[in-house]
């Protein structure tokens, strides 16, 4: 049994200003129900627990492409959006940072008496999962937030992060019930992350429990584990730089977007008369639902969807924002009413975008692009954080007693 993943991430304060969090909450809900009408719900989880396609999640968004809070402002976002249509989607997002991850296990209590599955189990899993994280591995990240994401069928994936202050960083953990073999056998496949000596035992007093239910926590020292997860390790640094995206990528995107023909013909595609910037951001939004998992080695380049909220690489071009959302929104009205035509749209975007990609072989102009978004930023709406006048919270690490 193993986890799915796991993400390093700059420690990042500051905060997600309402115009946008309602956007995410919006954005994300809309993403993740092209996904499941397409692929399904566990498709979705297996989407979830995969920390390139989660971090790419946060970057179309409007999120910071690599900071530590695009974990919490994505699942809160995703909360808010999804649980309410519970009997529509069949998933429900459980826990969250600080005193709601404490939470959790009453969360699913209750869930469960609404499908019949087994609380005390999805009790005992949740809390098993934040432990063995939290405790059975002293790597030196402590806890802070814990996700249960849960489907009517009794599938569930678990995101949480932990911080260390020492180091600046948080690390983000992804489990998936479906590579969950055994929980009291090996728990740990690989740790990987920047190589701290022996990985130890379960040793912390608060961890009893969890030790009674583990027999062996692995040993395997970081070089010969690189490649048994997926492991994702961002920069420090917080702008956008050439070397963080695929240019040839971008480069795709940007024809698509741009020249006149295929702007035409990728238009046509979604039935919409759509400009070019939407059409940027809706190609970017049309690979988050359909990419493999291989593309998103690079999530960096899906922030040139809706910039970020700290001006990298571009304020939020709200107009933009608001015009995916509003081609979102009508391709999952008429999928209701029976009508697919825009959902098949987006799909062929999609490969276009690709073929584009293949034959032409394009490379983005990094610094002209940049130059172009943002000397357009003002005409787009474009906005950031900075333009808000309430002062940031500092940062603080929640305590917490569920770990």
């Amino acid at each position: 049994m193993k986890r799915s993943g796991t993400a390093d991430l700059p420690l990042h304060g500051g905060r997600v200003p309402p115009w946008l969090a309602s956007r995410m909450t919006e954005l994300g809900t809309a993403i993740a129900e092209q996904v499941i009408l397409n692929y399904g719900q566990s498709e979705f989880l297996t989407r979830l627990s995969d920390p390139f396609w989660f971090q790419a999640y946060g970057a179309v968004m409007g999120m910071d492409w690599h900071s530590s809070g695009i974990t919490t402002s994505v699942l809160c976002a995703l909360k808010r959006g999804i649980n309410p249509r519970f009997s529509e989607l069949g998933l429900m997002f459980c826990g969250g940072r600080g005193r709601h991850s404490v939470r959790t296990p009453d969360e699913l209590r209750a869930f469960s008496q609404k499908t019949g599955l087994d609380r005390d189990a999805l009790a005992r899993t949740s809390r098993l999962t934040a432990r063995i994280d939290n405790n059975a591995v002293a790597d030196g990240f402590q806890l802070y937030l814990h996700s249960f994401v849960i489907t009517q069928s009794g599938e569930w994936a678990v995101v949480q992060q932990g911080m260390n202050p020492d180091s600046h960083l948080a690390r983000r953990y992804h489990w998936h019930s479906a590579s969950v073999r055994d929980f009291v056998s090996a728990p740990h496949t690989a740790i990987v992350g920047q190589s701290q000596g022996e990985i130890l035992n379960l040793v912390d007093a608060r961890a009893k429990k969890a030790q009674c239910a583990l027999l062996t926590i692995a040993k395997e020292p970081v070089t010969s584990s690189l490649n048994e997860a997926r492991k994702l390790v961002l920069p420090t640094h917080h702008d956008v730089r050439a070397k963080d995206v695929d240019l040839k990528r971008v480069g795709a995107v940007l024809a698509v977007a741009h020249e006149q023909d295929l702007r035409d013909f990728a238009s046509l595609l979604l039935v919409e008369g759509l400009g070019p910037r939407t059409l940027q951001s809706l190609a970017l939004i049309a690979e988050v639902v359909h990419g493999a998992p291989a593309r998103f080695s690079d999530p960096a380049r899906f922030s040139f969807a809706h910039g970020g909220k700290d001006g990298h690489p571009f304020p939020v071009p709200l107009k933009t924002y608001d015009e995916s959302l509003g081609v979102l929104r009508r391709s999952l009205e008429a999928a209701r009413l029976g009508h697919t035509e825009k959902l098949e749209g987006f799909r062929r975007l999609d490969r276009l975008t690709r073929k584009v990609e293949e034959e032409r072989e394009p490379f983005a102009e990094f610094d002209a692009a940049i130059r172009h978004e943002r000397t357009i930023s003002a005409s787009m709406g474009g906005r950031t954080v900075f333009d808000d006048k309430t002062p940031r919270k500092p940062y603080a690490l929640p305590q917490l007693s569920l770990f």
